[in-house]
């Protein structure tokens, strides 16, 4: 375990299927291994429990990353890594986010063609929204705007997982080293 571990939240972002979610696991399980505490959000799971009162308005996506953000807020004051995947596809919300968790926040874009995402797609997400099954799916229905300046950008169709995950933890390291 880290003695002086800062608080540091890493928010990946990206249309569903880009590896939000492995690239997640991979980077806390390899922090953990190094001997960092971190604790991963999941934009899926943080939907189907804590934020499962909100839909897939405008104002719902913002209230989910509102609320999301409070609590980020709350454990960095713990010393935590935060690994937060969500799509997050609105540049407000990641102002938001910035504005919330100052320079304690990491934004990395995962990009990622949405064919190749499709492609990806256990869930059969696409197929839904591409037969109106779903509404407001981002990329789909819903727009998703590419961040201008992300701190890290990362190309999970060109790069294998490990490579993607390399440039996220030494990311993160050269962050908590500040």
């Amino acid at each position: 375990m880290k003695e002086q571990q800062k608080g540091v939240v890493i928010w990946l972002l990206g249309h569903s299927g880009a590896g939000k979610s492995t690239l997640a696991r991979l980077v806390a399980h390899r922090l953990e291994t190094d001997g960092y505490r971190t604790l991963p959000l999941d934009g899926d799971v943080v939907r189907a429990g804590m934020n499962r009162d909100l839909g897939f308005s405008d104002a719902d996506r913002l209230e989910n990353i509102r609320r999301v953000a409070e609590l980020c807020k709350i454990l960095l004051e713990k010393d935590l890594i935060v690994i937060c995947s969500f799509i997050t596809p609105m540049q407000s919300h990641r102002d938001l986010l910035r504005k919330t968790l100052g320079d304690r926040y990491i934004e990395i874009y995962l990009e990622c063609p949405i064919a190749i995402c499709e492609q990806r797609d256990v869930k059969g997400l696409y197929r839904k929204a591409r037969n109106h099954e779903i509404e407001n799916f981002t990329g789909i229905g819903s727009d998703f705007e590419a961040p201008a300046a992300p701190d890290l950008l990362v190309p999970t169709a060109m790069w294998q997982a490990d490579e993607c995950a390399d440039a996220i933890y030494h990311l993160t390291l050269e962050t908590l080293a500040r």
